[in-house]
Protein backbone atom coordinates (compact mmCIF):
# COMPACT_ATOMS: atom_id res chain seq x y z
CA UNK A 1 0.00 0.00 0.00
CA UNK A 2 1.28 3.44 -0.93
CA UNK A 3 0.81 5.83 1.94
CA UNK A 4 -0.37 9.40 1.61
CA UNK A 5 1.95 12.31 2.18
CA UNK A 6 0.24 13.16 5.48
CA UNK A 7 0.95 9.69 6.90
CA UNK A 8 4.62 9.85 5.89
CA UNK A 9 4.90 13.22 7.60
CA UNK A 10 3.19 11.73 10.65
CA UNK A 11 5.87 9.03 10.76
CA UNK A 12 8.59 11.69 10.64
CA UNK A 13 6.86 13.65 13.41
CA UNK A 14 6.55 10.57 15.66
CA UNK A 15 10.03 9.16 15.07
CA UNK A 16 12.06 12.38 14.84
CA UNK A 17 10.30 15.65 15.58
CA UNK A 18 8.41 14.91 18.80
CA UNK A 19 11.28 13.01 20.52
CA UNK A 20 13.68 15.79 19.52
CA UNK A 21 11.31 18.45 20.88
CA UNK A 22 10.86 16.62 24.17
CA UNK A 23 14.60 16.21 24.64
CA UNK A 24 15.20 19.89 23.81
CA UNK A 25 12.62 20.77 26.45
CA UNK A 26 14.34 18.49 28.95
CA UNK A 27 17.97 19.43 28.38
CA UNK A 28 17.70 23.09 27.34
CA UNK A 29 14.63 24.26 29.26
CA UNK A 30 15.21 21.85 32.16
CA UNK A 31 11.58 20.62 32.02
CA UNK A 32 10.35 24.12 32.90
CA UNK A 33 8.52 24.79 29.63
CA UNK A 34 6.29 21.74 29.47
CA UNK A 35 3.23 23.83 28.51
CA UNK A 36 5.15 25.18 25.53
CA UNK A 37 6.41 21.71 24.58
CA UNK A 38 2.88 20.27 24.89
CA UNK A 39 1.46 22.99 22.65
CA UNK A 40 4.21 22.31 20.12
CA UNK A 41 3.27 18.63 20.06
CA UNK A 42 -0.38 19.55 19.50
CA UNK A 43 0.73 21.79 16.64
CA UNK A 44 2.75 18.93 15.15
CA UNK A 45 -0.26 16.62 15.27
CA UNK A 46 -2.28 19.12 13.26
CA UNK A 47 0.25 19.33 10.42
CA UNK A 48 -0.73 15.97 8.82
CA UNK A 49 -4.41 16.93 9.02
CA UNK A 50 -3.70 20.26 7.31
CA UNK A 51 -1.83 18.41 4.55
CA UNK A 52 -4.61 15.82 4.33
CA UNK A 53 -7.11 18.60 3.77
CA UNK A 54 -4.94 20.65 1.39
CA UNK A 55 -7.01 19.60 -1.65
CA UNK A 56 -10.38 19.91 0.03
CA UNK A 57 -11.86 21.96 2.84
CA UNK A 58 -12.56 19.99 6.04
CA UNK A 59 -16.18 19.93 7.06
CA UNK A 60 -17.13 21.38 10.41
CA UNK A 61 -18.79 18.04 11.17
CA UNK A 62 -15.43 16.27 10.82
CA UNK A 63 -13.83 18.59 13.35
CA UNK A 64 -16.85 18.11 15.61
CA UNK A 65 -16.40 14.31 15.59
CA UNK A 66 -12.73 14.74 16.53
CA UNK A 67 -13.69 17.14 19.32
CA UNK A 68 -16.42 14.86 20.67
CA UNK A 69 -14.15 11.80 20.76
CA UNK A 70 -11.47 13.83 22.53
CA UNK A 71 -14.04 15.02 25.06
CA UNK A 72 -15.26 11.45 25.61
CA UNK A 73 -11.67 10.40 26.31
CA UNK A 74 -11.20 13.23 28.81
CA UNK A 75 -14.50 12.37 30.52
CA UNK A 76 -13.58 8.67 30.59
CA UNK A 77 -10.25 9.37 32.24
CA UNK A 78 -11.96 11.63 34.78
CA UNK A 79 -14.63 9.01 35.56
CA UNK A 80 -12.01 6.34 36.28
CA UNK A 81 -9.65 8.63 38.19
CA UNK A 82 -9.86 6.57 41.38
CA UNK A 83 -8.85 3.34 39.63
CA UNK A 84 -6.07 4.62 37.39
CA UNK A 85 -4.44 3.28 35.24
CA UNK A 86 -7.58 1.18 34.63
CA UNK A 87 -9.01 3.72 32.17
CA UNK A 88 -10.75 3.80 28.77
CA UNK A 89 -8.51 6.41 27.11
CA UNK A 90 -6.40 3.92 25.15
CA UNK A 91 -9.51 2.11 23.94
CA UNK A 92 -11.12 5.36 22.76
CA UNK A 93 -7.91 6.40 21.02
CA UNK A 94 -7.64 3.04 19.23
CA UNK A 95 -11.28 3.22 18.13
CA UNK A 96 -10.66 6.75 16.86
CA UNK A 97 -7.63 5.62 14.86
CA UNK A 98 -9.35 2.73 13.13
CA UNK A 99 -12.58 4.60 12.36
CA UNK A 100 -11.23 8.03 11.41
CA UNK A 101 -7.64 7.42 10.32
CA UNK A 102 -4.05 7.54 11.64
CA UNK A 103 -3.79 11.33 11.61
CA UNK A 104 -7.01 11.77 13.56
CA UNK A 105 -6.05 8.98 15.97
CA UNK A 106 -2.74 10.67 16.65
CA UNK A 107 -4.40 14.04 17.28
CA UNK A 108 -7.17 12.64 19.50
CA UNK A 109 -4.74 10.66 21.66
CA UNK A 110 -2.51 13.69 22.20
CA UNK A 111 -5.49 15.96 22.84
CA UNK A 112 -7.00 13.61 25.44
CA UNK A 113 -3.82 13.68 27.50
CA UNK A 114 -3.23 17.42 27.20
CA UNK A 115 -6.76 18.46 28.16
CA UNK A 116 -7.28 15.85 30.90
CA UNK A 117 -4.03 16.87 32.59
CA UNK A 118 -5.59 20.24 33.35
CA UNK A 119 -7.64 18.25 35.86
CA UNK A 120 -4.97 15.77 36.96
CA UNK A 121 -1.94 18.04 36.87
CA UNK A 122 0.30 19.32 34.11
CA UNK A 123 4.01 18.63 34.31
CA UNK A 124 7.04 17.39 32.38
CA UNK A 125 5.21 14.07 31.98
CA UNK A 126 2.47 15.65 29.81
CA UNK A 127 4.46 15.78 26.52
CA UNK A 128 5.53 12.17 27.04
CA UNK A 129 1.96 11.04 27.68
CA UNK A 130 0.73 12.92 24.61
CA UNK A 131 3.47 11.28 22.55
CA UNK A 132 2.69 7.79 23.86
CA UNK A 133 -1.09 7.87 23.48
CA UNK A 134 -0.92 9.69 20.16
CA UNK A 135 1.43 7.01 18.82
CA UNK A 136 -1.08 4.30 19.76
CA UNK A 137 -3.81 6.18 17.88
CA UNK A 138 -1.59 6.52 14.83
CA UNK A 139 -0.53 2.86 14.82
CA UNK A 140 -4.10 1.66 15.19
CA UNK A 141 -5.09 3.63 12.09
CA UNK A 142 -2.14 2.41 10.01
CA UNK A 143 -2.53 -1.24 11.05
CA UNK A 144 -6.24 -1.11 10.31
CA UNK A 145 -5.60 0.28 6.83
CA UNK A 146 -3.10 -2.52 6.20
CA UNK A 147 -5.64 -5.12 7.35
CA UNK A 148 -3.63 -6.17 10.41
CA UNK A 149 -6.37 -5.03 12.79
CA UNK A 150 -9.93 -6.08 12.10
CA UNK A 151 -13.03 -4.38 13.47
CA UNK A 152 -13.88 -7.26 15.79
CA UNK A 153 -13.45 -7.66 19.53
CA UNK A 154 -10.74 -10.29 19.39
CA UNK A 155 -8.48 -8.37 17.04
CA UNK A 156 -9.00 -5.06 18.85
CA UNK A 157 -8.44 -6.53 22.30
CA UNK A 158 -5.21 -8.26 21.28
CA UNK A 159 -3.85 -5.12 19.65
CA UNK A 160 -5.04 -2.89 22.50
CA UNK A 161 -3.40 -5.00 25.18
CA UNK A 162 -0.10 -5.27 23.31
CA UNK A 163 -0.03 -1.60 22.29
CA UNK A 164 -0.78 -0.37 25.79
CA UNK A 165 1.82 -2.60 27.40
CA UNK A 166 4.63 -2.25 24.87
CA UNK A 167 4.05 1.14 23.21
CA UNK A 168 2.66 3.24 26.06
CA UNK A 169 4.70 1.44 28.72
CA UNK A 170 7.71 1.31 26.41
CA UNK A 171 7.67 5.10 26.13
CA UNK A 172 6.62 6.09 29.64
CA UNK A 173 9.00 3.83 31.59
CA UNK A 174 12.21 5.36 30.18
CA UNK A 175 10.48 8.77 30.30
CA UNK A 176 10.05 8.36 34.06
CA UNK A 177 13.72 7.52 34.34
CA UNK A 178 14.73 10.60 32.36
CA UNK A 179 12.43 12.86 34.38
CA UNK A 180 13.38 11.67 37.85
CA UNK A 181 17.02 10.60 37.57
CA UNK A 182 20.02 12.79 36.89
CA UNK A 183 21.75 10.09 34.85
CA UNK A 184 20.70 7.12 32.73
CA UNK A 185 22.31 3.69 32.75
CA UNK A 186 21.28 0.35 31.26
CA UNK A 187 20.75 -1.04 34.76
CA UNK A 188 18.38 1.79 35.63
CA UNK A 189 16.46 1.36 32.38
CA UNK A 190 15.97 -2.35 33.11
CA UNK A 191 14.99 -1.57 36.70
CA UNK A 192 12.35 0.96 35.59
CA UNK A 193 10.89 -1.47 33.08
CA UNK A 194 10.71 -4.22 35.72
CA UNK A 195 9.17 -1.91 38.31
CA UNK A 196 6.58 -0.74 35.78
CA UNK A 197 5.37 -4.22 34.77
CA UNK A 198 2.52 -4.32 37.29
CA UNK A 199 1.30 -0.84 36.33
CA UNK A 200 1.54 -1.67 32.62
CA UNK A 201 -0.35 -4.94 33.06
CA UNK A 202 -3.20 -3.19 34.87
CA UNK A 203 -3.21 -0.47 32.23
CA UNK A 204 -3.28 -3.03 29.40
CA UNK A 205 -6.02 -5.04 31.15
CA UNK A 206 -8.19 -1.94 31.36
CA UNK A 207 -7.69 -1.26 27.66
CA UNK A 208 -8.69 -4.84 26.78
CA UNK A 209 -11.79 -4.71 28.97
CA UNK A 210 -12.99 -1.37 27.63
CA UNK A 211 -12.36 -2.42 24.03
CA UNK A 212 -14.39 -5.57 24.69
CA UNK A 213 -17.26 -3.54 26.15
CA UNK A 214 -17.43 -0.41 24.00
CA UNK A 215 -15.61 -1.05 20.71
CA UNK A 216 -18.52 -2.46 18.68
CA UNK A 217 -21.17 0.10 19.74
CA UNK A 218 -18.78 3.02 19.23
CA UNK A 219 -17.51 1.78 15.86
CA UNK A 220 -21.08 1.27 14.63
CA UNK A 221 -22.15 4.75 15.72
CA UNK A 222 -19.08 6.47 14.27
CA UNK A 223 -19.45 4.60 10.98
CA UNK A 224 -23.12 5.55 10.87
CA UNK A 225 -22.25 9.24 11.33
CA UNK A 226 -19.52 9.01 8.67
CA UNK A 227 -21.88 7.36 6.18
CA UNK A 228 -24.80 9.69 6.89
CA UNK A 229 -22.82 12.91 6.49
CA UNK A 230 -20.12 11.71 4.08
CA UNK A 231 -17.30 12.47 6.50
CA UNK A 232 -13.60 11.59 6.41
CA UNK A 233 -12.40 10.90 2.91
CA UNK A 234 -11.41 7.23 2.47
CA UNK A 235 -7.69 6.53 2.29
CA UNK A 236 -7.93 5.18 -1.28
CA UNK A 237 -9.45 8.44 -2.48
CA UNK A 238 -6.70 10.44 -0.81
CA UNK A 239 -4.02 8.31 -2.43
CA UNK A 240 -5.64 8.63 -5.85
CA UNK A 241 -5.80 12.40 -5.47
CA UNK A 242 -2.11 12.59 -4.61
CA UNK A 243 -1.30 10.46 -7.70
CA UNK A 244 -3.15 12.98 -9.84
Amino acid sequence: MKYSKSILIDVFIIIVLIPATIFVGFYIFNDRKYYFISLLILFYTMIPLIIKFEKRKPQARELMVISVLSAIGVAGRSATFMIRPFAPIDAITIISGITLGPEEGFLIGAMIMFVSNFFFGQGPWTPWQMFALGTIGFLSGVFHQKGIIKENKKSLCIFGGLATFFVYGGIMNPAALIMWQSYVTLELIIAYYISGITYDLVHASGTVLFLYLISQPMIEKIDRVKYKYGLFQPIKEAINEEKN
